[in-house]
Order: C-alpha cells, then sequence, then structure tokens
C-alpha cells in the first residue's frame, strides 16, 4: 500500500474507532441526556459509513469499490436525519409522529435509487477508476439523485443550525451558550468536508467525509455531557430531592443552611441534621475554598479534595423565589463532572499523540516546540534540535511488509524516547523521521544525546518469524545559545539547520551524527 494512502487510511480508521468510542460512551454515560439517542445512534451509523470507507480505499478492483460503496449507503443516507434528530431533541422540540417517518422516506429512496443505479443511472452517470493518482480510487459522474440527496443532507444541517441558532439568542448563561456554539461547530465540520470533496479539492479525492463527522461528534459529545437540567417540579420531595445523583443544599436569604440532599454528603461528608440552621460561614470554616465559591454565587466548575480523592464539580446557582417573585434563598447544585475531565484529557491526548509511535504528532509537537522556543528566547536561555530518520527504512517495508515497518518504527521512537529527559519533546515529524527539541542544551550535550540514541537503536534487533530485524539511523544536530533582543534565529530556522545535517549524515555513510555548521565561502 502507498505511503500516501496508508496515511489516509489510517486517519479514517482513528475517526472509525472514535465514532465507535463516542457511541459506546454515551450509551454507557449519557442515557439520560437530552438529544443523546439520537447521538448514539448517528455515532454508530458513521463508526458503519466510516470502517466501510476504509475497505473501499484498500479495495483493487472496480467491483469491490461498488461493493463497499453498497455498504457505505446503508449508513450515511441515514445521517443527517440522526443528526437533525439530535439537535430538535437537544433544544426541546418535539415532532409529531408521521414528521418521523417523512424524514426517513429520502434515505430509504436514496438508498435504493443506489443500488439499482446500474438500471437507471440516475444516481451516478458513471463509476469508474481514476487512472491519475497512484492507487485505486473510485471517480464518479454524478447523476442527478445525487443531487437531490446532497440537497436533503444540506437541509438537515441548515435546519438545524438555524434552530441552534434561534435557541443561542435565546440562553441567558453562557455555559449553554458555549454548549450551543460547540453543536454548531460541530455541524460546520461535514459541510466544510463536503466542500471540498465535492469540488474536486480533496486530496486524490479521498473523502473525507468520515474524518470531519468523527471530530463533529467530538464537539456534540461535549454539549451533550456538559448539558444538566434542574427542573424540579411540585413532585414528591423523596423521590426527586433525595433521589437526585447530584448534591443540592438550599440557603435562605442570610445564608443559613436549609436543607440538603443524600448526595451532598459526597461533597461534604461533614453534614448533618444538627447544623440545619447554622450559617453556611460556620459549616464552612474548614472550607474556606468551598465558602468563597459559595460568597462569589456564580456558577463555575471546581476541583475538591475529598477522602484524599481529587473530584471535579460542577456548582451552579438558582435563586428561590416566593408566590410573589421575591428571593427568599438559593439552591446550589453541585454536579460531578470527574469523568467528563478525564474524558475531555483523554482526547486532548489522542489528538496530540501519533497513534502508531506513541510520540506527539507533527502539528502537537510544532506547537510545544513553538511555547518552550519562545519561552528560552525571552530568558536568553540555549536550545537544541535533533532531526534522525531510520535507514533504508523503505527496504525494510519492501522486504518485510508494512506491518513489521509499523513495529520498526514504534520500535525506534520507544527506544529514543526512554533515552530523553523529562523536559525534552519528541514528535513524529513525518514517515520515518524524527524530530527532537532540547530545552536548556548546548551543541556537546546535544550530541552526545543524538550519539547514545544511535548506538542504542543499532543495538536493538527485534525477530519477526524467526527472522532478525535490525536498523540504523542518521542524525543531524544543531542548537543556538540565545541572546536578548537576537531575532536571526527562528524556531523553522532550527529545524532547516537539523535536516540539513542529517543530510549530511546520510550522504556521508548513514549510522552516524553530525553537527550544523555554518561553512563561509569567500571569493576572490
Amino acid at each position: 500500500m502507498p505511503h500516501e494512502l496508508l496515511f489516509y487510511v489510517l486517519i479514517i480508521i482513528f475517526a472509525g474507532s472514535l465514532s465507535l468510542f463516542l457511541s459506546l460512551y454515551a450509551h454507557l454515560n449519557l442515557k439520560n441526556a437530552p438529544g443523546v439517542k439520537p447521538y448514539i445512534g448517528v455515532t454508530i451509523l458513521s463508526t458503519i459509513f466510516t470502517y466501510s470507507y476504509v475497505f473501499e480505499l484498500c479495495s483493487k478492483s472496480l467491483e469491490q469499490i461498488k461493493f463497499w460503496l453498497k455498504i457505505e449507503y446503508l449508513a450515511m443516507p441515514f445521517i443527517p436525519v440522526f443528526i437533525l434528530l439530535m439537535c430538535l431533541e437537544y433544544i426541546g422540540i418535539r415532532l409529531k409522529n408521521w414528521i418521523y417517518y417523512i424524514l426517513f422516506i429520502p434515505p430509504i429512496v436514496t438508498i435504493f435509487m443506489h443500488d439499482t443505479n446500474d438500471l437507471h443511472h440516475l444516481y451516478y452517470k458513471s463509476v469508474s477508476l481514476n487512472s491519475e493518482i497512484p492507487f485505486p480510487i473510485v471517480k464518479l459522474e454524478y447523476g442527478p439523485f445525487f443531487y437531490v440527496h446532497s440537497i436533503f443532507l444540506f437541509l438537515c444541517l441548515m435546519i438545524s443550525m438555524i434552530m441552534l441558532f434561534v435557541r443561542l439568542r435565546k440562553a441567558a448563561v453562557f455555559r449553554f451558550k458555549l454548549q450551543i456554539f460547540m453543536m454548531i461547530a460541530g455541524l460546520i465540520m461535514p459541510i466544510v468536508a463536503n466542500h471540498f470533496y465535492l469540488n474536486g479539492l480533496s486530496p486524490y479525492g479521498i473523502d473525507l467525509g468520515p474524518v470531519s463527522m468523527s471530530i463533529s461528534f467530538l464537539f456534540h459529545g461535549s454539549a451533550l455531557l456538559t448539558f444538566q437540567m434542574f427542573n424540579v417540579a411540585p413532585i414528591a420531595r423523596d423521590t426527586v430531592f433525595e433521589s437526585m445523583k447530584d448534591g443540592v443544599i438550599v440557603l435562605s436569604q442570610n445564608n443559613r443552611l436549609v436543607d440538603y440532599n443524600h448526595a451532598m454528603k459526597d461533597v461534604l461528608p461533614i453534614l448533618n441534621k444538627h447544623m440545619i440552621g447554622k450559617p453556611i460561614d460556620d459549616i464552612l470554616c474548614d472550607h474556606h475554598y468551598l465558602f468563597e465559591l459559595i460568597q462569589k454565587g456564580q456558577s463555575c466548575d471546581c476541583e475538591l479534595l475529598i477522602n484524599r480523592q481529587n473530584i471535579h464539580y460542577n456548582i451552579r446557582f438558582a435563586p428561590v423565589l416566593n408566590e410573589n417573585g421575591i428571593t427568599v434563598g438559593q439552591i446550589l447544585t453541585f454536579t460531578n463532572i470527574t469523568e467528563r475531565i478525564y474524558l475531555l484529557k483523554k482526547l486532548k491526548r489522542l489528538a496530540s499523540i501519533d497513534g502508531l509511535t506513541q510520540v506527539f504528532n507533527k502539528s502537537f509537537f510544532m506547537n510545544r516546540y513553538e511555547e518552550v522556543f519562545n519561552e528560552l528566547k525571552a530568558m536568553g536561555e540555549n536550545i537544541a534540535v535533533i532531526m534522525f530518520d531510520i535507514d533504508y527504512f523503505k527496504n525494510v517495508n519492501d522486504t518485510f511488509g508494512h506491518e513489521v515497518g509499523d513495529i520498526v518504527l514504534s520500535g525506534v521512537a520507544r527506544l529514543a524516547k526512554d533515552h530523553l529527559r523529562s523536559s525534552d519533546l519528541i514528535g513524529r515529524y513525518g514517515g520515518e523521521e524524527f524530530v527532537i527539541c532540547l530545552p536548556n542544551t548546548n551543541i556537546l550535550e546535544a550530541y552526545k544525546i543524538a550519539d547514545h540514541i544511535r548506538e542504542k537503536i543499532a543495538e536493538w534487533k527485534t525477530s519477526i518469524d524467526d527472522k532478525e530485524i535490525e536498523v540504523t539511523s542518521s542524525f543531524g544536530v544543531t542548537s543556538t545559545q540565545f541572546l536578548i533582543g537576537d531575532e536571526n534565529k527562528t524556531m523553522q530556522s532550527l529545524i532547516r539547520e537539523a535536516d540539513q545535517a542529517l543530510y549530511v549524515a546520510k550522504n556521508g555513510g548513514r549510522d552516524r551524527v553530525e553537527i550544523f555548521e555554518i561553512v563561509h565561502e569567500y571569493s576572490h
């Protein structure tokens, strides 16, 4: 499989896995959130569509591609309907049953027209292979019904966005506005991706839709996850107040404790019935941080140390009004958002790590490198950059296959990472090439680190099917001492210097470390 195609296949597999993970997480943790059922449906459909598209990209013949196209179209036409239903339910709009039935008619007709296209050619005028690229990609000439389906998809997304914008104008709380913005941002992603794909702007004609949908579901999932509702109707106190998973305390107008539910004892274990009627500042005399948050009276997220564990809560405030509309107290709701915080951290980590080598991907590395570079530059410190790649890596792929190549890549990355300091940064720059940032490191120290890693890689061996595989690597090293106010060195110039030194190492026989040197040529 060509490297370019493998790169996109890995991205799309990651996108499908992300959709599957989000559907499972929503099923297990968001069962009662508004819009979650359609969200689970659309993420499952996206998973089917995405994995089918992977098989389409890996197909070798037009017949195989057509087969996987049909599988994709068992799921894809329903996706815009489920997105629309998710947004409707999210903002509290319920449709009549007959409208639901009507919404599902266009996708069913689309599947029928697509699967019978050979009889009428109304969906695709022609289906062929694109001969202008190095691997099999289907070339489609769209028929009239394809545009009917595209218009239906666009209308579903636009109606969803318009309703969210209307609700955005009515939202009074910033947190709810932020959630709606996240929903809208998620809807924009597939529109942009389809624009690139339909206008022939995507790389090699690859459909960017599966990846865009998985990214949009991150926005939608975060919005659904943070949606909280505190709407206590006049029904039995014991079945609502005491059964709530959120901790709730009720304070009088003069900040005395009026009531609390059982879940509140998880937040504040010292609570007991004898404290009813006492001022909240007396109750929280040993909990200054929590008292300050309550004094501010503003909804916020906080982290509390409870039973030697860090628990994240979202604190919300709601006034208690009498029959004349006069405020006589307030209700404080503590919602445990620890799982959400950990999920967001996990998703952030997934977005920053190269899935194969488990080092930073290029985008995240460059962002962190820029931060470190600017900090050291402001302080007048020094910095070193190392570029290295695996010698004759193409021979490994050609001889043993890409699966073995992946094992070698991940093994080399792990070796390099294990022999760096905690302050150092390493990222996959592209293919078999890696880049390392060494803060507060001079050229001699950087050379020693690079040579040590080179030796460890040369010593490293792995066995596949009783065949022993060993590789070497070449390194380019550069370093600079910042002078305050010096603008000559940029983060990109250091990358270029290290890359040039790597080029010299490869031309000099490989399995070596070269230091970048500026050669002044004088003409006489």
